[in-house]
């Protein structure tokens, strides 16, 4: 047996090497301060009035754009600039053009909609008066009601202005949307594409504008995927045709650049490639955000986008300015380029996956899109939700996604790759929330059977009443109540699974067509609205992240290798009947530490029992669980050996679990009979910068047993100073333990059912641990 004593020149060596980042990418971050610089760009230009210099022919136009696009980038609303610029549009009188019409009616509805009402229901009724009635372009608008010709531009911007009026209650006509859409499906070209107008190349911008007026359209006017019919609901109707957006998705996703707006006449000059591109981006984000496509043919759309307008601004001043026609203007510029990022940028509460080959996984079209909308009013924040394709997935795909939905009535049919992905997935922090639609026996023989698959240890579980998914953000009418299956992994139950329909209710919860149904037939789809917002803030617990933030912790997938010098590893200490309840927060932790002390440290999770030989080529050992255990002789004895030679170990209770440290406890004073587990002051230099970590006089602390029945979420976090507990052997800790939480934090991040310390705070007060642990 070796016998190697481990010293502070270890410690010295292994700070010495720096760990490699990755360089270059476009961050979260990144887009911030672009956003910003961007804004103050805006702000520095507006004129005294509150108006920028708007083109005489568009009265308020500019002036719309530039508040819309600082609204959507984080402006507050008592902002100095926004309230001096809605008094200027408010101003302006009656309606006059399509496009300043358009652009103010967008920004009176994301300000004070309830304030400006008759401005918008003035607006409204004008757009509805002056679209065109009959002729060739009937359904769409010209520049004003003297044009008896419309285009494709004006008649985008109109429609854009009557779906964010439906949006705060003020109603368009059916007819309207009937004649608008007609519009769009008759200028459609065999490709999928659109021009300006009928007979002219199909440009980017445009078919981005027809992608637009489909989704946007096809809601006002099909019935939907569900519909009540003699006062009972009838779910997985017949589908209305989508082949025109198939069509045109496909032609974008063929032809799509971040760096030209695609046409034709681009391939003719350099100078025409880069026509209408900040207005043509604009339109790519509408795309996206509205179809839930993370993808647009093979391109991660954002991504791509938010790198080049990042690259592209300018440096010192923040703007941005294109080489055509009113982009050469950098306030156009500028406000087009802050709606793509600041729009695009926006989280994702949940996504939809997509499985087989038909469209089995999504009976209900707008069931997601219907539950994020109700989330966003109810949160007072803009989110998205998306799609992902299930064949093509990889973990990290999904682990983009806080909530992964899978719906359907037939049976699943996945690979076995596809499974795995799944399962790590769910290790990794992910979220499932699965429901059996329209009877799907099928469905729900094949989910329970995939779930005995993939978590082995663990079943399906009918979730108690209470259980937090009950009330975590409304209480649901126990009159209609679902049934509610769960798997619990690590600290929360990571898997819910409901037999019966919601998204069939979901679909029918959009405010307008809920009008003049039965009130049994509204509370039910309330109660399956509550379900779903329940479970989305049961798993995000409102903690989202945005589009290009980098997960919060990232697990080296490779297998296990033998020590190398130079390079820091911990093992976990396994034990009978448990050791690794928590998978993957080792490596998370080890992942966090790597980054804060810019060394090389091997991030796998290595796992061995006491009295393997290894254990004393390690500095650290981890060790955690949930439930009482007991050591053996021989393994009492390897622990204390290993702590004579100047190793140190650290521990944490799961969840908190009193059993564990009860048995902790006892087996500390078994192995070390003459030295006392006691709590280290919080006034010690281990909580401070002292040994290169966080100043941790103020920790919050997350306690399920002291939640409020008027807001279950956040009562329950208070602001203590950090407790660990401590074994000192000749003037060092050789034991480190925590009794809250740190590990659950690690690997799910925060937990309602968590006794412990939340996400950012366990990773700090780790990573002051490891460090001390190496220095002292």
């Amino acid at each position: 047996m070796s016998t190697k004593k481990h010293t502070p020149l270890l410690t010295l060596v292994l700070l010495a090497l720096v760990a490699t980042t990755a360089q270059g990418e476009v961050t979260d971050d990144s887009v911030r301060r672009s956003i910003q610089a961007g804004v103050g760009y805006l702000k520095k230009n507006q004129k005294v009035n509150g108006s920028w210099t708007d083109h005489p022919g568009y009265p308020g136009g500019l002036t719309a754009l530039c508040t819309l696009a600082m609204l959507n980038a984080g402006v507050p609303l008592d902002d100095p600039h926004v309230q001096r610029s809605l008094a200027y549009l408010r101003s302006l009188g009656e309606p006059r053009m399509v496009y300043s019409t358009s652009l103010i009616t967008m920004v009176l509805c994301a300000a004070e909609p309830e304030k400006d009402a008759a401005i918008i229901r003035q607006n409204v009724n004008w757009l509805e008066r002056i679209q065109i009635r009959s002729g060739a372009y009937q359904g769409s608008w010209g520049y004003s009601e003297r044009n008896i010709t419309g285009d494709n531009s004006n008649s985008q911007f109109a429609l854009l202005a009557l779906h964010e009026a439906e949006r705060v209650g003020v109603k368009v006509r059916p007819a309207t949307w009937q004649a608008a859409r007609a519009y769009w499906l008759k200028l459609q070209k065999d490709d999928g594409s659109w021009g300006y107008v009928k007979g002219e190349p199909s440009t980017g911008s445009m078919t981005c504008a027809g992608i637009s007026a489909l989704l946007v359209s096809a809601n006002k006017v099909h019935q939907g995927d569900a519909a009540v019919h003699e006062g009972t609901v009838r779910c997985c109707g017949a589908q209305a045709d989508d082949e025109p957006l198939r069509r045109a998705l496909a032609w974008l996703g063929a032809k799509f650049s971040v760096e030209r707006n695609p046409s034709p006449l681009s391939t003719l000059s350099t100078h025409l490639e880069k026509t209408h591109l900040f207005y043509y981006l604009y339109g790519v984000e509408r795309v996206g955000r509205l179809s839930g496509n993370r993808f647009i043919g093979r391109h991660d759309w954002f991504r791509e986008g938010a790198e080049y307008l990042v690259d592209q601004q300018d440096r010192l001043s923040g703007f941005w300015t294109g080489d055509f026609h009113a982009e050469q203007n950098p306030l156009v510029a500028t406000s087009f380029a802050l709606l793509f990022l600041a729009k695009g940028r926006r989280p994702v509460l949940v996504s939809q996956l997509k499985h087989g080959r038909d469209n089995d996984w999504n009976p209900h079209r707008s069931s997601v899109r219907n539950l994020t909308r109700r989330m966003e009013r109810r949160w007072r924040r803009d989110m998205t939700w998306q799609t992902i394709d299930g064949r093509a997935a990889t973990v990290d795909d999904l682990l983009e996604t806080p909530v992964l939905f899978l719906t359907g009535r037939r049976a699943l049919d996945l690979t076995a790759d596809q499974k795995n992905i799944l399962r790590e997935y769910i290790n990794q922090g992910g979220f499932i929330f699965a429901e059996a639609c329209c009877d799907g026996t099928e469905f729900d023989r094949s989910f329970r059977a995939l779930m005995k698959e993939l978590f082995k240890d663990a079943t399906l579980q009918l979730l108690p009443p209470e259980h937090p998914v009950w009330y975590a953000e409304e209480r649901v009418d126990p009159d209609y109540l679902r049934p509610l299956y769960g798997i619990d992994a690590c600290c929360r139950t990571s898997v819910i699974y409901c037999p019966q329909d919601l998204s069939c209710f979901w679909e029918l919860g959009q405010d307008e067509r809920e009008t003049g149904l039965p009130t049994n037939l509204r509370a039910e789809i309330e109660a399956c609205l509550r379900i779903g917002e329940n479970v989305l803030t049961y798993a995000t617990n409102r903690e989202l992240k945005n589009k290009l933030d980098r997960a919060p912790f990232t697990l080296a997938r490779t297998a296990p290798k033998q020590p190398e010098r130079g390079v820091l590893y911990v093992p976990k200490l396994m034990y009978a009947g448990g050791g690794d309840e928590a998978p993957n927060a080792l490596p998370n932790l080890l992942n966090v530490f790597r980054e804060k002390a810019r060394m090389r440290v091997g991030v796998e999770n290595r796992k061995l029992y006491a009295n393997d030989p290894t254990l004393f080529d390690y500095p650290i050992l981890f060790m955690h669980g949930r439930r009482a255990f007991q050591l053996t002789a021989v393994e009492r004895s390897a622990l204390a050996l290993f702590v004579e030679r100047g190793g140190v170990i650290v521990a944490d209770a799961i969840c908190g679990s009193p059993e564990f440290s009860t048995a902790f406890r006892r087996e500390m004073a078994a192995i070390f009979p003459l030295h006392e587990l006691s709590r280290i002051p919080p006034g010690h230099p281990l909580f401070t910068r002292d040994f290169g970590g966080y100043p941790l006089d103020q920790v919050t602390l997350r306690d399920p047993q002291s939640r409020s029945a008027d807001d279950p979420l956040k009562a329950h976090l208070a602001k203590v100073s950090p407790l660990l507990e401590g074994v000192q052997i000749d003037d060092r800790y050789a034991i480190l333990f925590s009794p809250y939480d740190i590990s659950c934090a690690m690997e799910n991040g925060s937990s309602l059912e968590c006794n412990g310390y939340v996400k950012e705070d366990a990773a700090r007060l780790a990573i002051n641990v490891i460090l001390f642990a190496l220095q002292q």
